[in-house]
Formats: C-alpha cells, structure tokens, sequence
C-alpha cells in the first residue's frame, strides 16, 4: 500500500468542484456564444481555444460527477456511508445544486448526463425515518420542477429530464405543485413532438403525474375539468396515431377508476363525447376501436343518463345493436370483452322510447 495514496475528497470539497466546473462550463459556453456573434470570423486558432476550455470544464465535470456517483452507490470494495450522503445532500441544499445541475444538463456530455439523472434520483429517495428531505427541499424550490418539464423542449436532455420527473412523481407533495402549475399543460404540447421518444416520454410522465396519487388526481381533474378536457379533446383527434391510442387508452383508465366517480359522470353526461366515441368505434384502426369500445361501455352502463344521451341512443338503437353483435367476433377467447359487448347489446335493445320533451 502507498504512504502517498491521496485520501478521498470530502463531499464539501467534491461539491464545491463541481460547482466550479459547472460555472467555467456555463461561461465558456456563454462567452463561445457571445463572440459567434460578435466576431463571426474569429480564427480558426481562436476557435480551437474556446473548444480546449469547454472540453477541460466539460471533463472536470464529468469527474466530480463520477466522484459523486462513488459516494451514492459505494463501489465493488465499500458500501455507501450514511454521514458521508447526509453531507453531500447538505452541500447539494446549501448550493442549489439540484437546480444548477439541470440548467446546465444541455452542456454536460452525454455519459455525464446519465450520471446527472442518477444523482438526482439518488438524493431525491433519501429518507430520515418517515421523512424525505429532498422532496422538502424541492417544495421550497419548485423551480427545480418547471425547469425539468422544460427539458422536454430540448431534444438533447428531455429523456434524462423525463426520467426525473417521473421520480419526482412518486411523491404527492411534488405531483401537487406540477399539476396546479400552467406548465403541467405543456404536456398537451409534449405528448405530439414529432420525436417519437420523446412523445412517447413525455406520455409516460402525464399519465404518471394523472394517475399515481389517485385522491389528489381526482381533486385536480373535478377542479379542473373544463381546461383539462378541451386539450384532452385535441389528442383524441389528433393526426398521430399512436398520440389517439394512448389517449384513448388513459382515458378510460381515468373514467373506470372509482377515485373519479364525478370526474366520469360529469365527461359521460356530454353528448359530444358520445358522438366521439361512437365515430372512434367505426376507426379503421382496431386497437382504436377496441380502446373506444371500453369508453362507449361507461355511456350505455349509466344507470342515470341524461335525455340527450338517451336521444342519441334511441335514434341510432337498432345500428347500434347491429354494429355491436359484429364487432369484434374474432375476440371470442375474451371472456370479459364478450361479456361486456352481451351487456350492452342487451342495454341498447331495452331501451324505451322517451316520453315527449315537455
């Protein structure tokens, strides 16, 4: 064994060089973009230099990162120590580092980036007891939470973002701050990017933060019925196919969820939602009408439906059972879908004709 050996650096000192290889990679960035700007023709030798300073901050960077990452996890040899996480978490508070970390994410190579969503979630499960400090500390910081959903506007960081979204979602008191934020329906916007990995990522986290704490989930969506179904309403439209399927699919979820009883009665009791699902049986797309089929059943299940609702069935009532007994006879290995389709055929045929309106 070396006398020399270079004990370890402590979590102040590991923090305080990360932050300081963030803030040369912050400037160097910045300074880089100023003169692009200001002197478009700069040499080639001047270029080399600006390139040379970012890769030495972008290195730096990556090494207290690693550094960190040892202290989270431990290594092969020795187990993460609990005094050694409780100081690092402090320094990450103290500095702000969570966020520093997330606004420069875009700059940190692309190893580094994965190491950088590693940390965060690390730190963000910390507990004492029945207590989660980060999720406190983030509460005071929601900054932290805008700042994440904004990565799904940068193709480069929104997968990493995502990642830590979904793990702030875990938590109630976080999913509470996104969801009564306007920046939640950006998600409208994210879930129909043209990338489809992030499209797709960015679903994962919406239907995440709309179905994880059910109790608050119902609050917000009784709260907020009218601005959360128009937008809703444009993704079951919508031209991507894939964006209609896992709409459609989640909305079911959403209305058969017991949580949402009132939610569900409210979006059943609207005879254009019926018209909706009805067009989206007659889909050329089958799983669209298989999706559409388990919103249709909650329409006709209803043992309270309103006139126009019942209008809309009585005038289509003999089209209707038609349609039904053919649909998707190939499904007869499907108990409950067969079932299901028997009980609404029988429903619709039953129904009796309104008195006149008075």
């Amino acid at each position: 064994m070396s006398l020399f050996r270079k004990s370890p650096k402590s979590p102040q000192e590991v923090s305080k060089a990360l932050k300081d290889a963030l803030t040369a990679l912050e400037r160097s960035d910045k300074k880089a973009e100023k003169k692009d700007f200001m002197e478009p023709n700069t040499s080639k030798q001047g270029r080399r230099h600006r390139v040379g300073v970012t890769h030495n901050a972008q290195e730096d960077t990556s090494k207290s990162l690693t550094q960190i990452k040892t202290m989270l996890y431990g290594t092969t040899d020795s187990e993460p120590q609990d005094i050694v996480l409780a100081q690092l978490a402090h320094e990450f508070y103290n500095t702000n580092m969570l966020l520093l970390l997330i606004l420069n994410l875009h700059r940190i190579d692309f190893e580094g980036k994965k190491d950088v969503a590693q940390i965060f979630n690390n730190i963000l499960r910390r507990q004492i007891g029945i207590r989660s400090p980060t999720v406190e500390y983030i509460c005071t910081k929601p900054e932290i939470l805008f700042t994440l959903m904004k990565g799904y506007e940068h193709q480069d960081i929104a997968l990493h973002c995502g990642t830590m979204l979904r793990e702030c979602a875990r938590y109630e008191a976080l999913t509470r701050i996104i969801l009564n934020s306007d920046d939640f329906y950006n998600f409208f916007k994210y879930v129909e990017v043209s990338t489809f990995d992030i499209a797709s990522d960015a679903f994962s986290t919406f239907k995440e933060l709309l179905t994880k704490h059910k109790i608050l989930c119902a609050e917000f969506l009784e709260q907020n019925y009218d601005r959360v179904f128009s937008q809703y309403e444009h993704l079951l439209n919508s031209d991507n196919y894939v964006t209609r399927r896992q709409s459609l699919k989640l909305l079911g979820e959403l209305l058969l969820d017991r949580h949402n009883f009132s939610v569900m009665k409210r979006y059943i009791s609207n005879p254009d939602n019926l018209k909706l699902m009805m067009i989206m049986l007659k889909e050329k797309s089958r799983n669209i009408q298989f999706e559409a089929f388990h919103v249709f059943k909650v329409f006709v299940a209803n043992p309270d439906k309103p006139r126009p609702i019942l209008e809309i069935l009585l005038r289509n009532q003999d089209k209707l059972v038609e349609f039904l007994t053919r649909f998707h006879t190939d499904r007869s290995e499907d108990e409950q879908f067969n079932d299901e389709k028997a009980y609404l055929i029988k429903q619709i045929k039953e129904l009796k004709p309104l008195p006149p309106d008075q």
